[in-house]
């Protein structure tokens, strides 16, 4: 195995688009190519991928897949710098737990998503 870039289920493509812009992320592909109505959408920062896809792309092609926002995961990124990246986005995201250093010597925290995705940073100081 050589990496991972799970495919998040949304609503709203642009609102998930423009969050994850805003925290440093760049949009480098999408389904249309070109247009307002996309329904996939892949976005970069480093070596961390994530492609989103709206639920309402999916048709009947998996029922399986929960028609709701959120979802019992935990996305873990790994970066350098994070207390730079914490005040560079703290005021723009919902923190659900501020910069702690952890009992296994992580400097951690974790915010919202405005699908109700958690997302943690976290770095090995």
């Amino acid at each position: 195995m050589e990496s991972l870039a799970p495919n998040i289920f949304v609503n709203n493509i642009h609102e998930t688009i423009a969050f994850y812009e805003g925290i440093g992320f760049q949009l480098v592909m999408t389904v249309p190519e070109t247009g307002d109505d996309f329904i996939w959408a892949m976005l970069t920062n480093g070596n961390v991928t994530f492609m989103f896809q709206t639920f309402t792309s999916l048709g009947d092609a998996l029922p399986e897949i929960s028609r709701q926002n959120g979802a019992s995961m935990l996305l873990y990124i790994n970066l350098k710098s994070i207390r730079q990246f914490f005040e560079l986005i703290k005021d723009k995201v919902k923190v659900l737990k501020p910069l702690e250093t952890t009992f296994y010597g992580a400097t951690e925290f974790s915010i919202l998503d405005n699908n109700n995705y958690v997302l943690t940073f976290a770095e090995d100081e």
